[in-house]
């Protein structure tokens, strides 16, 4: 293979890069030259005491690396691929009591209780109560007033934000302070925001201490909710009020941040492709979803990091390296997907890792997520069947997430 073409200094987690574009076209170039690749990085400018990272592009090695936890630690160094340099280490440590960033066996424990929050039973027993919800958010967004509407705030973002709330029992109308806290927490690398590390850690703090006091309430007052079967259930193993604070934090990103984007990315993708606009309106297709997904990938990459020297697509990895796993490159890897580039919401099979590439980190709320945006693009197809683009979307600026911060339409 001949060396990749990309520029020095060239680096995936650079969040200037992401609040721009996502790099396709690099990824492609390593993929097909070099799929697992050294990327430097001087200064420990991702908040780790190292020189870089290894970079994985191929789908398979994505999957390689996502299915062997032993060889592969989310513990080590968290599954975050990049802070910022002025992150302390405590702060970095302290995140390993998130469930995304637990290695088994403890993981497997956590896991095993959390995910009662998502059987299909459980997911059955929302769906109308989120459908009514998905279509009173369109009516809400169809009739404002002005001739625009950010599509983001009135419309993707509550649908996941009301998901949660029903999922876990937190009153509807402290959703808002939910989108605050989660925005914070993730939204340290743009300006706009204005928040410090500082405040992120205050803010995932704030819902912290929201998640422990409804344990404490329940514990002391159990009721017929998700929240007394995590926390109060005596004879089949429960989470302590620290544990359960952490999975709602965990919830707080992995269930409002990543749906909210999928859904502004899929209608950004129809806004652009009419043709699967109007496909999607007159048949609906049940593959829709995993194709939005597919070609959002709202996590750009998460790491690992190795617990021995391995190889991998040929490099010698070792022990304490770490290894970025790049979704949105695996998830366009012609290897697998046949025109990968091309946004098509019939594709099947569709075996995208927009969900992660398997393995013990595979996301617990995907049959949420795909209910959700299901739900909310059935009611906009009904609503608002006409919608348009106001402009080009705005990026976050971020080193993993692939968000957008406004996306301003118009019913046309």
């Amino acid at each position: 293979m001949s060396c990749p073409a990309l520029p020095d200094g060239f680096d995936f987690t650079d969040p200037d890069l992401l609040q721009s574009r996502v790099p396709l076209p690099e990824f492609a170039e390593l993929r097909r030259a070099e799929p697992v690749r050294w990327i430097p990085q001087p200064g420990n400018v991702a908040g780790f005491q190292d020189e870089g990272y290894w970079a994985v592009t191929r789908h398979a090695d994505v999957k390689y690396v996502s299915t062997h936890p032993e060889i592969f630690s989310s513990y080590l160094n968290t599954a975050i691929i990049r802070f910022n340099e002025r992150i302390e280490r405590d702060a970095i440590d302290a995140q390993r009591l998130i469930l995304l960033n637990m290695d088994p066996p403890e993981h497997t424990r956590v896991r095993g209780i959390v995910q009662r929050v998502f059987t299909p039973r459980a997911i059955r027993a929302l769906e109308e109560r989120l459908r009514n919800r998905a279509h009173a958010i369109v009516e809400t967004a169809r009739t404002l007033p002005g001739e625009s509407f950010d599509f983001v705030t009135q419309v993707a973002c509550e649908l996941p934000l009301q998901a949660i709330a029903e999922l876990i029992g937190i009153p509807q109308d402290d959703r808002a302070k939910i989108f605050d806290w989660s925005n914070k927490m993730i939204s340290y690398d743009d300006p706009e925001y204005a928040v410090s590390e500082q405040v992120g850690q205050e803010s995932a703090m704030e819902v912290i201490a929201y998640a422990m006091n409804m344990a404490a309430d329940r514990k002391q007052c159990p009721a017929k909710d998700i929240v007394t079967t995590l926390v109060a259930a005596e004879d089949e193993g429960n989470l302590n009020s620290d544990e359960f604070g952490f999975f709602v934090l965990m919830l707080a990103v992995a269930g409002n941040e990543t749906t909210r984007n999928a859904i502004t990315h899929g209608m950004h993708a129809f806004l652009t492709h009419p043709d699967q606009w109007e496909l999607y309106k007159a048949e609906r297709p049940s593959t829709a979803a995993e194709e939005i997904v597919r070609w959002a990938t709202p996590v750009n990459s998460f790491q690992r990091t190795a617990t021995q020297d391995t190889e991998l697509g040929g490099k010698q990895i070792r022990k304490g390296d770490r290894v970025g796993i790049f979704y949105a490159a695996a998830n366009h890897d012609p290897e697998v997907f046949e025109n990968p580039d091309v946004f098509d919401i019939t594709r099947d099979p569709n075996p995208h890792l927009g969900f992660g590439g398997g393995g013990p980190h595979y996301c617990l709320g995907k049959s949420l997520a795909v209910l959700e945006i299901n739900l909310i693009f059935n009611a906009i197809a009904d609503a608002m069947p006409n919608l348009r683009a106001a402009g080009d979307p705005r990026r976050l600026r971020s080193a993993w997430i692939n968000g957008v911060k406004e996306l301003q339409v118009t019913l046309g």
